[in-house]
């Protein structure tokens, strides 16, 4: 068994005991994501892939905080946020975007000069280490200063 996903199994009994009704309810909903992920895989996920389905989780609570915000409901709102820290604490620790900027930078050098290519030579490299998202926007800040 992957160690993060027994460290979520024993947090979430730590919950239950506490009686932590939001924290169990969290801890529920994310492992059984990660049961799907199990079951799609046909075998027992990783660590890589239990990080996939937490920053999935992280992603979609993300979102519904915009989608709050615009709604007016700030209570909604801060129960999502608080909800996504919760979660992120069982991510491991973020690339610094320099490290992010020089292997973008390697990748263009490499003759990447589509934002797809240079995705495609610098994601892999950070799997689970750096939001998609952190990394394509670095990119096509990089490819500005090449045109």
């Amino acid at each position: 068994m992957a160690e993060l996903l027994a460290r979520l199994q024993g947090d979430l009994n730590t919950a239950r005991k506490a009686q932590d009704k939001p924290g169990t309810l969290l801890l529920s909903t994310v492992l059984s994501e990660i049961k799907n992920k199990k079951i799609e895989l046909r075998r027992e996920p990783g660590d890589i892939e239990v990080i996939d389905v937490l920053r999935k989780s992280i992603k979609k609570r993300r979102e519904s905080i915009e989608m709050y915000g615009k709604g007016g409901r700030q209570d909604l709102a801060d129960k999502e946020a608080a909800e996504a820290a919760a979660l992120e604490k069982y991510l491991p620790a973020q690339v610094p975007d320099e490290e992010l900027r020089a292997a973008v930078r390697a990748a263009i050098a490499g003759g990447a000069t589509q934002i797809g290519a240079v995705m495609g030579k610098v994601l892999p490299q950070f799997k689970g280490r750096a939001e998609g998202g952190a990394i394509n926007a670095i990119a096509r800040e990089e490819l500005g200063k090449q045109g």
